[in-house]
C-alpha cells in the first residue's frame, strides 16, 4: 500500500483549542479508517513564520516546510474557530501564501467550533468558497461544534462524534479513488473509429 499524506491544520491561535481537538479527531478516525499516519498543524505553533511572509515570494524556510505538507497532502483536514462571523484571518493567510495550482480535486475536509449554533454556516458560506476557488474537493459532511459539545477540551457530544465517523467514511472513498490506479482507458485517449 502506498503511503498518502493526510494532514490536518488547525486555524486556531490558541492553545489549548477545542478546534485542535475536533481536527485531531477527525484525523485519528481518519487514520483508524485507512492506516495510514497524519500529521496536525496548528497555527498557533507557526503562526511567527508564517506571518513573516507577506507574499509567496517572502516565504521562509520553516514557513516553506508547513506550506509543502499542505500542497503535498492527499487529504486536508481544516478547522477554524469563528472570530467575527469568519474563519481566522491566520488560516486566511496560509492560503493567500500557498500555490493554488496544487489543490484541484484535492479532498478537503472541513470543521469549525464557534460560541452559537448560528455560526455554524461559516463552513458553507465561506470555506467551501475559499477550497472552492482552488478547485479543491471538500466533503459533503462538515462538522461544526460549540462550547457546549466539549467538556474540559474533549468532545463529549454523541452527534459531533456521528458527525467525525461520517466525515472519515467520506475521506476514505476519496482516497480509495486517490490510491486506485488509473484505467489504462483513463490515461490514454480512445482509439478514432475509422468507417
Amino acid at each position: 500500500m502506498t503511503a498518502l499524506s493526510i494532514v490536518g491544520i488547525s486555524g486556531s491561535l490558541t492553545n489549548p483549542s477545542r478546534t485542535t481537538v475536533l481536527v485531531d479527531a477527525i484525523l485519528k478516525a481518519v487514520a483508524e479508517r485507512s492506516g495510514h499516519k497524519t500529521k496536525l498543524l496548528k497555527l498557533s505553533d507557526s503562526a511567527p513564520a508564517l506571518f513573516a511572509a507577506t507574499s509567496p515570494a517572502d516565504v521562509g524556510k520553516d514557513a516553506r516546510q508547513f506550506l509543502d505538507l499542505i500542497e503535498g497532502a492527499d487529504l486536508l483536514v481544516v478547522g477554524t474557530p469563528v472570530y467575527r462571523a469568519s474563519y481566522t484571518g491566520a488560516l486566511k493567510h496560509v492560503f493567500d501564501l500557498v500555490d493554488h495550482r496544487r489543490f484541484g480535486s484535492k479532498p478537503v475536509a472541513l470543521a469549525a467550533t464557534g460560541g452559537s449554533p448560528l455560526h455554524g454556516l461559516v463552513i458553507e458560506h465561506q470555506l467551501r468558497p475559499l477550497f472552492g476557488f482552488l478547485n479543491a474537493l471538500t466533503l459533503p459532511t462538515a462538522v461544526y461544534a460549540t462550547e457546549g459539545d466539549f467538556s474540559n477540551y474533549a468532545i463529549g457530544s454523541s452527534a459531533i462524534h456521528e458527525r467525525i465517523e461520517r466525515v472519515a467514511n467520506e475521506a476514505l472513498i476519496q482516497l480509495t479513488r486517490h490510491s486506485r490506479p488509473a484505467s489504462p482507458d483513463a490515461v490514454s485517449p480512445p482509439k478514432a473509429v475509422v468507417a
